[in-house]
């Protein structure tokens, strides 16, 4: 006599090892990946510099630009497109796509202009074909409001009877000087409006008399535009 052992039995051991031998095959962890018995390593990752753009306070009305940097590793990487958020932000100087090879880099430029005043934050982010896309940079920066400043001028009038005046104006001492006015002022002050934040000019004015005979340059006068 013998002893039976049932078929379903056997079929459980079988099925056991079976399993064992797929789960054996598939086990790793490495970051490699296995196909057809060859190892393919994963795709490099892209590096971004700096990690936040910093504008700072800029003017309504005007533009303030930073530049980035994408740098590629240890292998070449597709960088295929960009997309960015944040009021008055855009970005320049790179079309897409493009490929940054193995060790090198790529610049960018980043330009904030506020239309309404007060702080605004963004990001912008890049996709390519490197392991760790999107990469993502931060954004950040200030609108504040223009100030229109001017320079009001002033001075002792003529005691024989004139025309008007002309009013020069230099950025340096002593000159050379442009004259301001299209044609001679009747009274003895003017504003000059068409100034810049942060600049320092030198007046001077001559007096057109009666016969149409302009004067020497007056005395200089010395005016410093506040910043902003």
């Amino acid at each position: 006599m013998y002893e039976q052992v049932p078929f379903r039995r056997h079929c459980h051991g079988l099925l056991i090892a079976v399993l064992a031998t797929l789960l054996g095959t598939s086990c790793g962890g490495s970051g490699n990946i296995r196909t057809n018995n060859s190892i393919v390593p994963d795709k490099a990752s892209l590096t971004l510099n700096p990690a936040t753009l910093d504008f700072g306070s800029v003017s309504v009305g005007s533009s303030q630009n930073r530049t980035g940097m994408l740098s590629a590793g240890s292998s070449d990487i597709t960088v295929s497109s960009a997309d960015w958020t944040g009021q008055g932000y855009s970005l320049s100087g790179i079309a897409f796509p493009v490929t940054i090879a193995a060790g090198q880099s790529r610049s960018f430029i980043v330009t904030f202009a506020p239309q309404i005043a007060g702080s605004a934050s963004g990001s912008i982010s890049f996709f390519s074909d490197a392991s760790n896309s999107p990469i993502t940079e931060a954004l950040m920066g200030t609108g504040i409001q223009a100030i229109q400043h001017r320079v009001s001028l002033s001075w002792s009038a003529s005691t024989s009877p004139v025309v008007g005046y002309n009013i020069y104006r230099g950025t340096q001492p002593g000159g050379p000087y442009t004259k301001l006015n299209s044609s001679p002022q009747p009274d003895a002050s003017y504003t000059d409006s068409r100034v810049r934040s942060g600049s320092t000019y030198f007046y001077v004015v001559t007096v057109v008399g009666s016969n149409f005979v302009e004067s020497s340059y007056s005395n200089e006068a010395k005016a410093v535009v506040p910043t902003p």
